[in-house]
């Protein structure tokens, strides 16, 4: 029968399906990735070969198929040409502003003797007029011939006009010369701080060395950065991680004055990093945001502030992590506490209260043992069955307290190419039974925790390839040791892929919208030249990271 001839009730029914088809119809997609090897770390479709992006966020993540019914007339296509995408990458521990400023003082890193440490100062000293700070960062003496903490004769003789202030990789011990230990007024009749320790010749002479809270002897007689300067050096740092493929950070312990100027930066959309913000634990700084109370995913998702990092020990490398018994090259010193177990359950009891997560640097034994039995008490007080407590580090751990993470619902957040940098020298620290509780990462997963991976950065090299390959090799970059060290505690490619990108999201109350390529959540993703989840151990360190995204848009791109 024609159309025109049909009862008018049937015609709408007739075109009903069109109808709602036609306005059922999503949107087009602004970006549509094809030709691409996809991770997607989504447990309902863990793998892909396209990707879709709608307004910043995953439109779609499966098939070229699927993802070519939303192109429309204005999508940009990019062809892969069968790159490795991953979700963007997350280090849930680092110090960005301390990048940024590594990046403009004296590099130490990788320097093999105190003559090439001194080398380095001399020659940026030159360039300075008399009388101007020099300061750095990187120095090791466990990568030197002579592994003892340095003393400052040399380094005075050849500086002797500007006053030196080097931090040790680790930032928990700096060196300085003379010129800067007068203007401190330090003398051999000054005493060590509490949680701090001046290194003494064996004449009783400071050596020049700092240890922990020693270092503001110094440090506090350093000009401080203006705010230009703090600016650029953040976006410095920034431009760098962007590069290798970080589009999320954890920053641990940041001042108020620092997270302003971030949060200038953000508003003024130069902000390309998502950052998890850890305040520093000074109670000025708590009182003025807790007054202000958490925040999440400010200035389109840039900035949280919700969480605070305290220090509850030092750094194994300069014997400052706080051990159960005394260092086994050393046995007069058992390491420093920094913040007391009563302190530390103050401010995590306070931050239940405030709705901030609190993340704890703990080191040695003693110092996870101190932390874990202050969130054991401050729980009691302030039930929470979410609170996602953080031990940052969580180094060398007692066989006991590997299950209470488990048991007090703590995260521990880890770095892998710590094992890695640490493994040459930290028996002669520890001694071999307490290395089998040392970077225990599979000793703790199987607990059923999970662990947010990172680097540290300054302290270790930003490039997550670094951190991926430590994860499941325990090997350095020239396959040493064979096997790996204490090889059973390495993590499987999937969790080390997990514990860089969906795991820290957990650890920052971030997993709705952050940590895998998952329809709704926030398009953050990196293209690799390889794919590290099947080629060769030994090759992915040599990942490049050809382009980084943010919200759908690239923010670094390899020419």
């Amino acid at each position: 029968m024609p159309l025109h001839r049909l009862p008018r009730l049937l015609l709408p029914a007739l075109f009903a399906p069109a109808i709602l088809a036609a306005q059922a119809a999503p949107p087009p997609a602004d970006l549509i990735v094809v030709n691409a090897r996809i991770y997607t770390v989504d447990e309902g479709r863990p793998r892909a070969e396209a990707l879709a992006v709608r307004g910043g966020r995953v439109q779609f993540a499966g098939s070229r198929r699927g993802a070519e019914t939303l192109r429309g007339p204005q999508t940009r296509i990019v062809d892969a040409g069968g790159a490795t995408i991953i979700p963007g990458i997350a280090d849930a521990h680092v110090h960005l502003l301390g990048l940024g400023q590594a990046l403009r003082t004296v590099d130490l890193t990788g320097t093999r003797s105190l003559d090439d440490v001194i080398g380095r100062i001399a020659a940026r000293a030159r360039e300075l007029p008399a009388g101007t700070w020099v300061t750095g960062r990187g120095w090791d003496q466990n990568d030197w011939p002579d592994t003892r903490l340095p003393v400052h004769d040399a380094l005075s003789r050849a500086v002797p006009n500007h006053p030196v202030y080097v931090v040790r990789v680790d930032g928990h011990a700096a060196f300085t010369n003379a010129a800067a230990l007068r203007i401190a007024g330090l003398t051999r009749e000054t005493q060590s701080p509490s949680g701090g320790r001046i290194e003494l010749t064996a004449a009783g002479e400071p050596t020049g060395v700092l240890v922990d809270a020693a270092m503001g002897l110094v440090s506090r007689r350093i000009p401080p950065a203006s705010r230009d300067q703090v600016r650029d050096a953040t976006l410095a740092a920034i431009r760098e991680v962007n590069r290798l493929g970080l589009t999320s950070v954890h920053d641990a312990g940041v001042d108020a004055a620092t997270i302003d100027v971030y949060e200038e930066l953000a508003r003024a959309g130069t902000y390309s990093l998502r950052n998890y913000v850890m305040i520093r634990q000074d109670d000025s700084t708590l009182a003025r945001y807790f007054r202000r109370g958490p925040q999440t995913a400010l200035y389109d998702g840039r900035l949280w502030i919700r969480a605070i990092k305290i220090s509850a020990d030092g750094a194994l490398g300069s014997r400052g992590a706080a051990l159960l018994d005394p260092y086994s090259d050393e046995a007069s010193h058992s390491g420093l506490i920094l913040t007391s177990g009563e302190r530390i359950r103050d401010v995590a009891a306070r931050a239940l209260r405030a709705g901030f997560q609190l993340n704890v640097h703990a080191i040695g034994d003693r110092g996870n043992r101190v932390v874990l039995d202050a969130f054991a008490d401050a729980l009691r007080q302030v039930p929470s069955a979410d609170h996602r407590f953080r031990v940052e580090h969580a180094q060398i751990l007692h066989h006991d307290d590997i299950p209470r993470f488990a048991e007090l619902d703590v995260i521990p957040s880890m770095q892998s190419t710590h094992q890695t940098s640490d493994m040459y020298w930290a028996p002669n620290r520890i001694g071999f039974s307490r290395s089998l509780g040392a970077y225990a990462w599979r000793s703790l997963l199987n607990t059923g925790v999970i662990i947010a991976n990172g680097t540290d950065f300054p302290v270790e090299p930003v490039n997550p390839m670094f951190t991926f390959h430590s994860a499941i090799t325990r090997q350095d970059g020239n396959g040493w040791p064979t096997g790996g060290w204490f090889a059973d505690q390495r993590m499987t490619r999937d969790e080390a892929l997990k514990s860089m990108t969906i795991w820290p999201a957990y650890a920052a109350f971030q997993e709705a919208s952050l940590g895998s390529l998952s329809i709704g959540k926030w398009a953050d993703f990196v293209v690799l030249d390889r794919d590290i989840m099947t080629v060769s151990p030994d090759q992915v360190r040599g990942t490049v990271v050809l382009s980084t995204w943010i919200a759908g848009r690239p923010v670094f791109e390899r020419r």
